[in-house]
């Protein structure tokens, strides 16, 4: 299979977290799905950094961003498939 640039935890996720150092804008991942093994590719549209977030899907303004099978926040824009999500575009529905 070979070694995965991100790892999915459950398959109602909308991202997987990168597990590789400096990762590239242009890069085919190798997505690796944990709760099955199974997995697909994908392509990272930013550069972003080891342990950050990469949306599975398009995601809308509002829509709910999911986790390890959680709900982790909500899209405060719309997010691409292949893009960076992190504290610019996701917030806690908290506060």
């Amino acid at each position: 299979m070979g070694i995965p640039h991100l790892l999915v935890h459950d398959k109602k996720d909308t991202v997987g977290v990168v597990v590789v150092e400096d990762l590239k804008a242009g890069t085919e991942m190798l997505c690796v799905v944990t709760e099955d093994n199974s997995s697909f590719h994908l392509n990272a549209k930013m550069d972003v950094p080891i342990g950050h977030k990469i949306a599975l899907k398009d995601i809308a303004e509002g829509d709910t961003i999911w986790k390890y099978g959680q709900d982790i926040g909500k899209a405060v824009k719309p997010i691409g498939v292949g893009e960076h999500v992190h504290v610019h575009n996701v917030k806690t529905k908290r506060w």
